[in-house]
Parts: C-alpha cells; sequence; structure tokens
C-alpha cells in the first residue's frame, strides 16, 4: 500500500489537530517517499516521537525524479512493503512531484490510501471569503518579471470574466516581490486575499483587502509560507 500522509502546516501546530490514525501509520511503516530528508525526518518525528528514525528507509521524490530513478523502491512495493508519501508540507501531491509515485502505483495494482490532514490552498481559500464552488489553484507563479506580470493580469481577467477564484504560492524568500508585483499589476479595487503561517496559532495571518487598502499595509512576508487568492 501506499500512504499518502499530511505534513504540518507550522511547526507550531497542536497535535489535535491531526487525526491519531496518522501515528499509527507511521509506526508501522519504516519506508517513505520524500520531498526532502531533514523534513521528512522532523515531520515523522512530530507524530510518532518514539519512532525509530535508524529504522526509516527514506527515498528522495523531487521534481527531478522519475519512475526509472525509484526502481528500489518500486521492487519493494511489488513484493508487499508498504510506503509512505510525505511532502514538504500539507498534502501531498499538490505543488509537489508525489504524484510521480501514485501514477506509478495505480499502474502496478498497488492500492494508494489518501490520509486527512491540511491542505493551505484549501484552508486559505475556505477563509478567503471568496467563491469556495468555483476555484483555480496555480501553483506557482513565473519568475521573470514579463511573464509574471501577464499571469497576474490574466488571472485577474479571469476572476472578472468567470467570478472563479484564483489561488497561486511563491517560494517563501520570493513573497515579498510578488507582493509588490501585486500591487503594481492589478486593479486598485481587486480584492485580494494573503494567507500566511497557516495553522500555527501564534502568527497565523488571513487578510482580505482590495489592492488599494494593501497598498497602505504591506505586511512582512520574507519567508513565510503563504498563499495567495485573487478573487470576488
Amino acid at each position: 500500500m501506499l500512504y499518502l500522509l499530511p505534513a504540518y502546516l507550522s511547526e507550531n501546530s497542536p497535535a489535535d489537530y491531526f487525526a491519531p490514525t496518522i501515528k499509527d501509520i507511521i509506526m508501522n511503516v519504516d519506508h517513505y517517499f520524500v520531498e526532502n530528508e531533514k523534513t521528512a525526518r522532523k515531520v515523522i518525528k512530530f507524530f510518532a516521537p518514539e519512532k525509530k528514525q535508524p529504522e526509516l528507509k527514506l527515498f528522495l521524490l523531487d521534481k527531478y525524479s522519475e519512475t526509472s530513478d525509484l526502481k528500489e523502491a518500486q521492487k519493494l512495493m511489488k513484493e508487499g512493503v508498504d510506503f509512505g508519501l510525505l511532502s514538504e508540507a500539507g498534502l501531498p501531491c499538490i505543488g509537489d512531484p508525489g504524484n510521480i509515485m501514485v501514477g506509478w502505483s495505480h499502474k502496478n495494482n498497488i492500492k494508494v490510501i489518501p490520509v486527512n490532514g491540511p491542505s493551505s490552498f484549501v484552508l486559505a481559500l475556505i477563509a478567503s471569503g471568496f467563491n469556495g464552488q468555483q476555484f483555480s489553484f496555480n501553483g506557482y507563479l513565473a519568475i521573470e518579471k514579463d511573464k509574471k506580470k501577464k499571469e497576474i493580469q490574466h488571472l485577474e481577467n479571469l476572476v472578472e470574466k468567470t467570478g472563479f477564484t484564483q489561488i497561486f504560492m511563491e517560494t517563501p524568500y520570493r513573497n515579498n516581490p510578488l507582493f509588490e508585483d501585486l500591487t503594481k499589476f492589478l486593479n486598485p479595487n481587486t480584492k485580494l486575499c494573503i494567507a500566511a503561517n497557516i495553522n500555527d496559532p501564534e502568527t497565523e495571518f488571513i487578510k482580505t483587502k482590495t489592492i488599494n487598502d494593501w497598498k497602505k499595509e504591506k505586511p512582512e512576508l520574507h519567508k513565510i509560507p503563504a498563499v495567495f487568492l485573487i478573487g470576488k
């Protein structure tokens, strides 16, 4: 079986935010696909501090991985060894390459079990006040300035034409430049929600304002996990 396990969105998330079954699974599974080994070990320790870390067998699964790079893990799975799949934050396979092994598992008749947990963009959506019936998750925007400008304005036009909420993210150390671009390229009356440090009881920040109002209150978002939403 392949368990799709959630990771916390914040290291300060209360443990009771999560289903007890997560600990049970981790205690019984030693093999994992992970996006980042250091993060994965911290997540495993968070959920199951008594789990013996030397017993863990971690297989790196990042954006450069291909199924051909994971032959050892695939062989073990075909032999009946259970695996867990961990993202760096939130649910796997959203904004990360976990789908590589999920797709392979389906093709090879290996049962895939998604386990309940937080998704940053879903939590941001329901807290935004925007349309939650119709929305699009756009992942990461372009880095190059002109392309990013076109993408931002395209998303704004989609909101105006369709009413669909448009959701996107950025690498945390580029959040402040993205905020500057949003206030520069979006219309003053366009509504923007910023959801940062979701699930952190002390520093969680979720606000929806017009661009005109955001220009009066610039948030500090450097190296802080955040989700951005344009909507009505």
